[in-house]
C-alpha cells in the first residue's frame, strides 16, 4: 500500500543509499523498494536492528538487506545483506529522507479551502472550517468551529470534531468523537542529540483511529515514524494526553486524563490506565491490564495484571510496601 501523506522517491538504488552512510558502492547496484521496519519489511525493502527488543524478529523478516551495529552482527542470518554503521538510529533517518525527502516538512497546509466556498452537503460545519485537498469525510459528520483538517484524511461515517483540532496525516473510523483542541498526526518528538545539534528523525507514519473511539479535549496523537500509531476500536482516551509516535493501543482501553505514552509502547485490549501515569517507550502491556494513578510502568506488564506505583509493581504488593 502506498504512502497517502507522504510521497516517496522511486528508483532509489542500494548505492544511493551506500553514497548516503559513506559506505563503498556495490558493483551490483540493484534497486531497494522502500524503507520498513523489521517486522514489516518486503524482500526488496530495507530494514534495520538497533535494540535486543527487536531481535525475536529477526528469523522472520523477509527482508535481504538490514541496517545495524557491529555487536548485532553474530545473530544476523547468512542470507541477509549487512550494513554495519555507528549509529543505526541516525542511518535510519538519513535513509528516510533519502526516499522521503519532504518527511521532516512539518509546515501547515498551503492549499486548505474554507468549506463555505467548498459548498459541501450533508456535513454540519461550524464557522471558519479549513479543509485540504482529497479529505474524504463519511455521512452524518459535524465538524465544529476553526478545525481544520488537512490534505488527504479520511474519517468514517456519524463521527463528531470539535472545535478548534487540527487532524492531519490521519485515518479515523465510524462513530468515532474527537474533542475541542486535540492534535492529531502531528511529527513525533525523534532527534539525535549530536555533538553540536540535535539531528531530527523523518515521521512517514500515519494515525489510524478505529471505530467508536473518543479522543478527549487537548489530547495531541503523534504520526508514526515508519509504521502508524494506532489507537484501537471502542478506546476512549480522557483529555490532556499525549500519545507519541508508533504507539499501539488496543480495543476497549479506557485512559484517563493526563497519561503520556512514549514511543513505540504497546498496549493490549481492555486496559484501563489511572491518571498522570506514564509508560515508558517500547514495552508491552497485555490484556486485561490495570494500571493505578500516578504509576511509572518502565518494564512489560503481563496479561490480567493490576500494577502501581513507580516503578508500578503489582498492587498487592505496592500496598503492603506503602503501609
Amino acid at each position: 500500500m502506498s504512502n497517502p501523506f507522504f510521497k516517496k522517491r522511486n528508483n532509489i538504488k542500494i548505492n544511493n543509499i551506500l553514497s548516503v552512510l559513506n559506505k563503498r558502492r556495490l558493483k551490483v547496484n540493484y534497486n531497494v523498494n522502500d524503507i520498513k521496519e523489521i517486522a514489516e519489511a518486503s524482500r526488496n525493502d530495507i530494514t534495520f536492528l538497533h535494540s535486543i527488543k527487536y531481535l525475536k524478529f529477526i528469523k522472520q523478516t523477509k527482508s535481504k538487506i538490514i541496517i545495524t551495529s557491529k555487536k548485532f552482527i553474530n545473530v544476523i542470518p547468512k542470507k541477509i545483506n549487512v550494513i554495519i554503521v555507528d549509529n543505526v538510529l541516525v542511518a535510519v533517518a538519513k535513509i528516510t529522507s533519502l526516499f522521503y525527502p519532504d518527511a521532516l516538512n512539518d509546515s501547515f497546509d498551503f492549499e486548505v479551502s474554507n468549506v463555505v466556498k467548498l459548498k459541501i452537503k450533508g456535513i454540519k460545519f461550524g464557522k471558519n472550517v479549513l479543509l485540504g485537498k482529497n479529505v474524504k469525510i463519511g455521512k452524518n459528520c459535524t465538524v465544529g468551529h476553526n478545525s481544520i483538517i488537512e490534505s488527504n484524511v479520511r474519517i468514517g461515517n456519524n463521527c463528531n470534531i470539535g472545535n478548534n483540532v487540527i487532524i492531519k496525516n490521519c485515518i479515523i473510523g465510524s462513530n468515532t468523537n474527537i474533542l475541542d483542541g486535540a492534535i492529531l498526526g502531528k511529527k513525533g518528538f525523534g532527534f539525535y542529540p549530536g555533538k553540536k545539534s540535535n539531528f531530527r528523525y523523518p515521521h512517514i507514519g500515519s494515525v489510524i483511529i478505529g471505530d467508536n473511539v473518543e479522543i478527549g479535549c487537548n489530547n495531541t496523537i503523534d504520526r508514526g515514524s515508519l509504521s502508524d500509531t494506532i489507537i484501537g476500536d471502542g478506546t476512549f482516551l480522557d483529555n490532556q494526553i499525549h500519545v507519541a509516535h508508533n504507539v499501539k493501543i488496543g480495543k476497549n482501553c479506557i485512559i484517563t486524563g493526563q497519561v503520556g505514552f512514549a514511543g513505540s509502547s504497546s498496549i493490549g485490549n481492555k486496559v484501563m490506565i489511572g491518571g498522570q501515569s506514564g509508560i515508558s517507550g517500547h514495552i508491552t502491556v497485555g490484556d486485561n491490564v490495570q494500571i493505578g494513578g500516578g504509576s511509572g510502568v518502565i518494564k512489560n506488564i503481563p496479561s490480567n495484571t493490576k500494577v502501581m506505583g513507580y516503578p508500578a509493581k503489582d498492587v498487592r504488593k505496592f500496598l503492603k510496601e506503602s503501609k
